[in-house]
């Protein structure tokens, strides 16, 4: 690997590290993940789904990733430090890559753990009510949530970066997962084409007539190459 660029990541996963929010989202997402799959394994009814009541979890646990995204972008421009970085790091595309990086592996670490906690108390909890799962650990549809959850982390990130702020980019993004999104697809059929809506047919590829999971979750990786390419023109272009 490039040295700059290995020193890069490495510096932003030492400021990630430090930062005491993102340990405390880290925990808690993955304490949130077992308390929901707890809860649901314990009010289904004489038939379970462990991979079924895993992704039902979800529309919570992306709560987690959008907050790291953030945090992993606007702490720095909380205390000025962002000048600071530049200065040790002036190349800012570099600085960029460097940033996303370190998010992906820290998402990438917390969304596993999530799913894989969360999957494993479902079944736990369903065999200490002696109910057998009809489907107990269906790979591809976890793998997707895990994707999912990582992938609308990194939205956040490129619109924080993009916004250069905390509250904006985050009440835009949980504003659009949590209240936007599940309204609009009340009402109108083309809330497919949002991100995490259609993103979300990684983990349930059937919940969609046109758009299948390879086409959803390139339609939230357009949405991210779209925010990311005006995020790397502004952060090239401005100040700080």
């Amino acid at each position: 690997m490039n040295r700059p660029f290995a020193h890069t990541i490495a510096a932003e996963l030492v400021k990630l590290r430090s930062l005491p929010a993102l340990l405390a989202t880290v925990l808690g997402t993955v304490a949130t993940g077992i308390a929901l799959a707890a809860a649901l394994a314990s009010s289904a009814p004489t038939t379970g789904d462990t991979t079924q009541i895993t992704t039902q979890t979800i529309v919570f646990l992306q709560v987690g990733p959008v907050l790291i995204g953030v945090l992993a972008a606007a702490t720095e421009y909380m205390g000025r430090q962002i000048v600071t970085t530049l200065t040790a790091t002036p190349n800012r595309l570099l600085l960029l890559v460097g940033k996303a990086a370190g998010y992906l592996a820290v998402a990438a670490t917390t969304s596993l753990a999530t799913i894989g906690a969360s999957a494993a108390t479902a079944w736990i909890t369903l065999s200490a009510r002696g109910i057998r799962s009809t489907r107990d650990f269906d790979l591809w549809p976890l793998l997707g949530a895990v994707v999912y959850l990582v992938l609308i982390g990194l939205l956040a990130l490129t619109v924080t970066i993009l916004l250069r702020s905390l509250t904006p980019p985050l009440v835009t993004m949980l504003a659009l997962v949590l209240i936007v999104s599940p309204l609009l697809a009340g009402y109108t059929e083309h809330a497919r084409w949002l991100p995490d809506k259609a993103g979300s047919l990684l983990y349930l590829p059937d919940n969609d007539l046109l758009l299948t999971p390879g086409s959803g979750a390139l339609v939230l990786l357009a949405w991210i190459t779209a925010t990311a390419i005006a995020a790397s023109i502004a952060f090239q272009r401005r100040d700080a």
